[in-house]
Order: structure tokens, then sequence, then C-alpha cells
């Protein structure tokens, strides 16, 4: 039989319509993200508070805690695609009170206040090199996801929060306190160099060897819960120490392969 004339002998199916998604929904999932962000402010807040009350065994694991909820809050706008300008200027803010203000307070605390007005300006040269750190990282064009740019400001309020939490008694003495400021003035310094530190963001744990990365974190989970205080100054210090072991490596093979050149 002929066809009519006109008509098409295929015709096209168009799509149905996507459901709208729930405006309530969209507001909770972008909201979300902000509220990781508010929670690690609380625990730059309490740090703060528990600090200036001479609690330091209490104050100390706050800003750990921070660190957990600053490495969530990217991941989650990430993964609901709800990253914006605003979140991110309220995470630096919120990263400047968290690991700039509360790890000196901690810190003066702990160590530096024997030290008098020496000891206060080391702790806020720890706030702006801090400050410093966030800045250069909000403006700076990320060519490299593999590796930060000076020290990342979470990581250097590591050193003094690990150290206090393994040492929570403090120093009562000018002498006894001295060491508290490299505790202090080496990650302060780190933050603001040019040295490499390895991201651990491109991480990804739905690739093959996701059974690898999940045992490791188990293992990892179980370690910092059987034996805290060790297990976080560890990996505190190992992550510092990794940027010069790196480096190290780095010029090494640099310098093995400038040699055959020079022979030739």
């Amino acid at each position: 039989m002929s066809q009519i004339q006109g008509q098409h002998p295929h015709p096209r199916i168009h799509p149905l319509p996507r459901p709208a998604e729930p405006r309530g929904l969209r507001r909770g999932v972008s909201l979300l993200p902000s509220l990781f962000t508010l929670a690690n402010l609380f625990c730059g807040w309490a740090c703060v508070i528990y600090a200036m009350r001479g609690d330091l065994t209490t104050a100390a694991p706050f800003i750990g805690i921070a660190i957990v909820l600053d490495m969530l809050d990217g991941r989650i706008a990430r993964m609901t695609g709800t990253t914006s300008e605003f979140g991110l200027q309220l995470d630096s803010l919120a990263d400047l009170i968290s690991f700039g203000m509360a790890p000196a307070i901690l810190a003066f605390q702990w160590g530096l206040a024997p030290l008098g007005r020496l000891g206060w300006a080391v702790g806020f040269l720890f706030v702006t090199a801090a400050a410093l750190r966030l800045a250069r990282f909000n403006i700076q064009a990320h060519t490299d996801k593999r590796y930060f740019v000076g020290m990342p400001s979470p990581a250097a309020a590591a050193i003094p929060a690990a150290t206090v939490f393994y040492f929570p008694d403090g120093m009562q003495t000018y002498p006894q306190a001295l060491p508290a400021l490299a505790v202090v003035l080496v990650p302060a310094l780190l933050m603001v160099s040019t040295i490499r530190f390895r991201s651990f963001k491109s991480l990804d744990l739905g690739t093959k060897r996701s059974y690898r990365g999940l045992i490791a974190l188990a293992a990892l989970i179980a370690a910092v819960a059987s034996r805290p205080h060790e297990v976080l100054l560890l990996m505190a210090y190992a992550y510092l120490a990794s940027a010069f072991v790196g480096l190290a490596m780095s010029r090494l093979r640099s310098h093995q392969a400038s040699e055959p050149q020079q022979k030739a």
C-alpha cells in the first residue's frame, strides 16, 4: 500500500519532559555544603573557647574535626553540583578561624604565653600566614590538582593541634617554651612557601583499586581509634616531612638527568 502523501513513515517520538525537581529539595541540597562549612567554623570557635579556659585536651581535637568537615564540604558541593563563589568565600573565612586563629590561640595558651611579647607576635605571624595562604589559594590558577603550592592551612593547623593533643600539659617556663616556637613558625613559613605538598583531592575510591583504598581507610580509622594521640601526631608530622622528601627526590632526579648531558 502506498503511504499517504505528506505523512512521515516514522513519526518522531518526543521525549517526555523530565519532572521538575522540587524547589525545597534543590534548596536543601545547595545548603548542605554550607552547613558543613558552618560546622567547621563552629569547631574553630569551640577550640578558641576551650583554649581560653585552659582545657587544651578538649580544645585540640576540635581542629581535627574541622579538618574532616573542611574535606567534606568541598566534595559534597562538587557531588551535588552546588559549587558557588559564595561557598568558596564562606569556606575561606571559616578556614581562617579554624586553621588560623584557633591553632594560634591554642599554641599561645599551650606554650607561647611564657615568652611574653615574642609569644603573641609569633602567634600573630601564624594567623597572617594562614590568611595569606588562603588568599593566594583563592586567586591562583590550579594547573596541577595533584599538588598544593605551599602547605595547606588545615595541614599547618594540624601541627600545633596534634602536638598539643599529645603533650597537653603545656610549657610553664621561658626555656621550656622555646621549642614551641618551632611548632608554630615552621608550619607558618611553609604555608607561604612555594614548596609543593601532595593533594589527596584527586583520589577516587571508585576505581579498580577501590578495595585497597577502603582497606587502607579502615586500617587508618582503626589505628586512630586505638592510639589517637600517637597516630594523629605521626600523621601531622609525616605530611610535613613528605614535602621535603619529595623536594629532595625531585632534585636528585634532576641532578641524575643532567649528568649524562654534561658528559656528552
